[in-house]
């Protein structure tokens, strides 16, 4: 059946992913745009974009412990779901930017005195370099530092699903839901009983 699934995946392109993958963020202006996110749909939109991108840092780091323990070989649409998050993180972070804030004399203020942005901004911080370098030629130049250097996913998936519990208003089990689905897919790269370690 894994193998059967395996083939079926195989025969998608790698372009689709990204196509689907991006439709969201339109469709929600749109939305936005029509009266369809509610009386604040500046903050639904902020929502909404780093939500999705939190789901996608997840479905990112569930490919390698679904390859390790299911047999099921997702890591050809890896990459594509880490350029995906980071467009997502992008966007949410300039609907904040010129949406929401848009006085500039705020935004540096807002950074240092909100803790929970202060996490998000270095959570996109660090994904930068690996939205830089997520390419061929950067895998070739970069050798094994490469692969040292994309495990700071795992800092970055934890830090956006901190900044999300931070930012909720009360106590909501959403958020937590996130971060402990991150820590569980963390813990299943813990190295295995040969003490090799998952990538």
């Amino acid at each position: 059946m894994v193998d059967r699934l395996n083939m079926w995946l195989r025969r998608i392109p790698v372009w689709v992913v990204y196509i689907a993958g991006a439709l969201p963020a339109p469709i929600l202006f749109y939305t936005g745009a029509t009266g369809g996110l509610g009386v604040e749909p500046i903050k639904a939109l902020e929502h909404e974009l780093g939500e999705i991108a939190l789901q996608l840092l997840l479905l990112g780091l569930a490919i390698t412990p679904a390859r390790r323990h299911l047999g099921l070989n997702l890591m050809r649409f890896r990459r594509a779901l880490g350029l995906l998050a980071f467009y997502y993180v992008t966007v949410h972070l300039a609907v904040w930017l010129f949406l929401d804030v848009q006085n500039p004399a705020e935004i540096w203020a807002d950074i240092v005195k909100r803790p929970y942005i202060t996490v998000g901004m270095a959570a996109f911080a660090l994904m930068i370099p690996l939205a830089l370098t997520s390419n061929n030629w950067s895998v070739r130049r970069l050798g094994p530092l490469w692969r040292r250097l994309h495990r700071l996913v795992y800092a970055i998936a934890v830090l956006g699903a901190v900044h999300f519990v931070m930012q909720v208003k009360g106590l909501q089990f959403e958020p937590f839901l996130y971060l402990a689905a991150i820590l569980a897919l963390l813990a299943l790269r813990l190295p295995d009983s040969r003490g090799k370690a998952a990538i």
